[in-house]
């Protein structure tokens, strides 16, 4: 097998075995990040309506005005992305959520996003 594809491969295996038991219930909504190497993503969702209640990411305008021209896919990006998003959520009511790092590591970009959305208001 190439070296992407088991990658891929192992990231699903483990997107599927956190999914089991991560959850996101109207009290506590499920936080949902998404990477690419350009970007990254997070939104805020449901499960038990099938519904994103809050979402931000590095290809709003709102962001890129903060990265001033910087890329999309560094530190800095995941928190303005953090940041904006707890800022959303509070703003809807949302102050509790549990997080799914969706099969990434916890280190880097995806540390700094959880960092951010906690200053920012959220719990997790």
């Amino acid at each position: 097998m190439k070296p992407i594809i088991k990658k891929q491969v192992q990231r699903e295996r483990r997107k599927r075995r956190v999914r089991k038991n991560v959850i996101g219930t109207p009290e506590r909504p499920r936080l949902t990040v998404f990477r690419s190497h350009k970007n990254i993503y997070a939104q805020i969702i449901d499960d038990s309506m099938g519904a994103t209640l809050v979402a931000s990411s590095t290809m709003e305008k709102a962001s890129r005005g903060q990265l001033n021209g910087a890329s999309g896919g560094n530190k800095a990006a995941a928190m303005v992305v953090g940041s904006s998003l707890a800022a959303k959520a509070v703003e809807k009511g949302i102050r509790k959520v549990v997080f799914d790092r969706n099969g990434y590591p916890f280190h880097g970009r995806i540390k700094d996003l959880a960092e951010a959305a906690r200053k920012g208001g959220l719990e997790f």
